[in-house]
């Protein structure tokens, strides 16, 4: 797909959001993350493995693992062109060890430094990058340089947007206390939909960003689970499954928090949407071997060396993979940063003990997911569920 010079094959985009929708899957309470953070580390680590720990990771990068690295830098290319997306790749590595010049020659070449091997400057060299790179919304690097750490292999991404329409402050009742609200009515009704999959239906709400960066807000009947509702705004996103606009939807209780209503005006009015929800900021840290099957990783991180001669003739091993992500939805826009992180360690040859007129509206007063989306390619940037809002406040109100 193309949109404002961004080129990225279909099955790519597809892969990531499958990501997207499986982590959905395996998440409680109120969270964030973003699988396009995350998904071009495992393709590179998919092309420089083998055996079964290149099964796993292909499996979980959704294509052959001699595919992948080509489309994560086409991935990477494509996510530096994004207007309101700012994204890097990172490779440390000490200078004793040697990388084989094929899987070295596929990352950016400005991407490449150096660990000196002084534990606490190299950790503040890597701290400064996760800052830069995010414009100051990470300012730690989600893995600890360790002694014994050879390669570090990071990326970061930071996605930032304006309203088209921005809202105002508000009260809102959530569960059993007032929370920050905010509201606003725009003119298009299609900018609410309602899909219906086996599990139930899950309202769909779409706020456009000014450059491209939209955030869907996705709510579904009370007895969806976080990954059923996140990931039945992925299949949206992948056509999978269809969601009838709020122009075709019938009046009354439309969906989940959406009614259609008729209201007396004293003059012909188009139809409007108006649309309820709390402002709120979520941040997340996670440690991606808790899941090393969801991602690739459970043989790569077996303490036993050999997974990797793609990347080099040592016997690396991977020591930890850590994702910090923070999103924040206010009246004027969203921000939402992510750093990925994978420590490759010197593995000895033997094993380590392992570690562990019409009218809609459209109310989200109980916990919701959403989607940060860039329109043009409909790429899942970030993803999250939301089940405490930022609280109330006098001065709020604007």
């Amino acid at each position: 797909m193309s949109g404002g010079g961004t080129v990225v094959a279909n099955a790519t985009i597809q892969a990531v959001n499958g990501l997207t929708a499986r982590w959905a899957g395996s998440s409680e309470g109120g969270t964030v993350f973003s699988a396009a953070g995350v998904w071009p580390l495992l393709a590179f680590l998919a092309d420089g493995a083998a055996g079964a720990a290149r099964a796993e990771l292909a499996e979980a990068v959704g294509m052959p693992a001699d595919r992948s690295a080509s489309a994560a830098r086409e991935l990477l290319a494509a996510m530096g062109r994004m207007q309101g997306l700012e994204s890097a790749l990172g490779l440390w590595t000490k200078r004793t060890l040697e990388l084989r010049e094929r899987w070295a020659a596929g990352l950016p070449a400005e991407a490449h430094g150096v660990l000196t091997g002084d534990v606490a400057a190299d950790g503040a060299a890597l701290d400064a990058w996760a800052a830069k790179r995010t414009g100051g919304l990470i300012e730690v690097m989600p893995v600890r340089v360790m002694p014994d750490t050879e390669m570090v292999l990071a990326s970061a991404l930071a996605v930032r947007t304006e309203w088209e329409v921005p809202f105002k402050g508000d009260l809102m009742p959530w569960r059993d206390r007032d929370r920050a609200g905010l509201s606003r009515t725009t003119s298009d009704p299609d900018d609410v939909a309602v899909a219906r999959a086996g599990a139930g239906a899950v309202t769909e709400v779409r706020v456009r960003g000014t450059n491209g960066i939209d955030v869907h807000l996705l709510l579904g009947e009370k007895r969806l689970t976080p990954g059923q509702v996140l990931g039945a705004g992925v299949d949206v996103l992948g056509g999978a499954l269809t969601a009838v606009p709020g122009s075709g939807l019938p009046f009354g209780a439309a969906g989940p928090g959406l009614r259609v209503e008729t209201v007396r005006t004293e003059r012909p009015e188009p139809p409007s949407l108006t649309l309820n929800t709390p402002e709120f900021t979520v941040t997340a840290h996670h440690d991606l071997l808790a899941e090393r099957e969801l991602f690739g990783l459970a043989t790569a991180s077996d303490r036993s060396p050999g997974h990797f001669p793609g990347i080099s003739a040592a016997p690396l091993g991977l020591a930890a993979g850590r994702q910090s992500v923070t999103a924040a939805f206010s009246g004027e826009g969203f921000r939402a940063a992510a750093v990925t992180a994978m420590d490759m360690v010197w593995l000895s040859w033997e094993p380590e003990p392992e570690h562990e007129s019409k009218r809609l509206y459209a109310t989200f007063d109980r916990p919701f997911g959403f989607l940060a989306v860039h329109r043009a390619s409909r790429l899942a940037l970030a993803a999250g569920w939301v089940t405490d809002p930022a609280p109330y406040r006098e001065a709020d109100l604007y």
